[in-house]
Parts: structure tokens; sequence; C-alpha cells
């Protein structure tokens, strides 16, 4: 009996178990930092397609850039194999092709260009171009867009207005060293002219591809703007460009960007 009361006292005693902690999935902290890519150069060849891609190596030396441009080639790449699997067993005549060259065009404390240029093939006449430009700047860690550059609607239109002069007056230079008949002429200029003024509808979309031109200084002494075929022209008048001083840019530039600027 004494036993019995012993453990009955025991058993009131004793505090309640508790119930186990829910363990939680263990999560990564928001802030995380991303390793950033380590781009390298690219060769693939098989029977049903080809990718050729070549980066300086310099744009390592900047994380963010480095990860735009991942991104954009990535882009390029998914389309490409898209194009591929649609064939699902079979494979096309002639293997598709994707071929970009990455080349650093500017390199200063403040300003760092990539030019991307190439193609991709997935059938037809001739490859598809593929234009586009990075501006980067280092000390933002940020890449410089024309809608961030240029925001307000008067500026595009300063923009598009010079752009579109310096368009017209090649053209026609080009048709008067042709000594094309009066006819062929007047029909050239017509049709090409619409096609400048279409891709040149004073909007940033239409002006994304640029590159600054500097002076000694590190300073922006113009945008050379890009433009790839069919935008401006037929195909073969292949990729043309527009460089716009910055005594017209000045006026209209963000004024976070303005000091990039020479005066």
């Amino acid at each position: 009996m004494a036993t019995l009361a012993l453990s009955a006292c025991k058993r009131e005693s004793a505090p309640p178990p508790t119930a186990a902690e829910p363990q939680l999935p263990a999560v990564a902290p928001a802030d995380a930092p991303v390793a950033p890519p380590e781009l390298k150069d690219v060769i693939e060849s098989t029977d049903r397609y080809v990718v050729g891609i070549s980066y300086p190596a310099t744009v390592n030396r900047h994380p963010g850039l480095a990860r735009t441009l991942a991104a954009y080639t990535d882009a390029q790449r998914a389309e490409l194999m898209e194009a591929v699997e649609a064939f699902g067993n079979d494979k096309p005549s002639a293997p598709y092709e994707l071929s970009l060259a990455f080349e650093q065009v500017v390199d200063t404390p403040n300003i760092v260009a990539v030019a991307a240029d190439g193609s991709r093939y997935t059938g037809g006449a001739h490859g598809q171009p593929l234009i586009a430009r990075f501006v980067w700047l280092p000390k933002q860690d940020a890449r410089l867009t024309a809608a961030a550059l240029v925001p307000g609607a008067k500026g595009w239109q300063a923009i598009s207005d010079y752009v579109r002069e310096q368009l017209h007056t090649a053209v026609v230079t080009r048709a008067d060293e042709d000594e094309l008949a009066p006819t062929d002429r007047a029909a050239l200029i017509k049709s090409t002219f619409r096609m400048i003024d279409e891709g040149t509808e004073p909007d940033a979309g239409n002006f994304s591809e640029f590159i600054p031109v500097l002076d000694a200084a590190g300073r922006i002494t113009a945008l050379r703007f890009v433009f790839p075929p069919y935008q401006v022209g037929p195909y073969a008048d292949g990729t043309q460009t527009v460089d716009v001083p910055s005594a017209l840019l000045l006026p209209h530039v963000a004024p976070a960007y303005a000091e990039l600027f020479a005066r």
C-alpha cells in the first residue's frame, strides 16, 4: 500500500508533458545573395542544332552585368530549343543555329557597355538578327535603360525628329548614288521613309539599343542608337546607327544621369 501511495504521489506532482515544437522547413534568408554566373564561351554541335556564344572575360568583373547577359542568352537559347523540340523525333533539314558574340565596347569606372551581335536560324532564307546593347553603371550596379535615361515624351520627340532626319538624308543620298530611274527612286524613298517613320516613333521602346560615345575624359558626347534590320529599312540595309549629340540630349536627360554627359 505504501508503494502504491508513493507512486500516485509522484504522478500527481509530475508536470504535464509538453507538446513537441513543430519543425519548420529550413528557409534561406530573403536577402541571401545569389551567386553570379561565371560567363564562359559555349560551343555545342549536334545533328539538330549548333550553338556558339562568346563573352569577353572582363564582364565577369561586374556580377550584375553578368547576370543580365546570362538572362539574355538564356532567353535566346530557349527560343532556339523550342523550335528544335517542335520537330519531335525528326530533325530539320539543316541544323538550327544560335550564334552570339558579346564585345565590351566601353570600360570606364562610371560606364561599361557591351554589344551583342548574332543571329538565330530556325528555318527560312536567313536567320533572325540578334542585336542588343547593354549599358551598365558600376557605381549604381544597375543597367541604364533608355526609358530611365530620358523619362519624358518631349525628349523622345526631339530624339525621334533628329534620328529621322539623319536616316531620311541617308536614304536620299544612297538613291542618288545608285542613279535610279525617277520612278524607282521615288518608290524606294517612299517605302523606306515609311519604315523609318514607323521604326522611330517617339517612344523609348524604339530606341532601346544604344551605346555611349565618350570623350577623352570619359564623358558622354553622344548616344549611338542601334537599329536592327527591318526596323528602319529592309534586311539588305543591315544594322543602322545614328549618333545623337549630348547637346540635344541633355535638356531631356533625367537629373540623376546628367553628370555622365559632357557639357
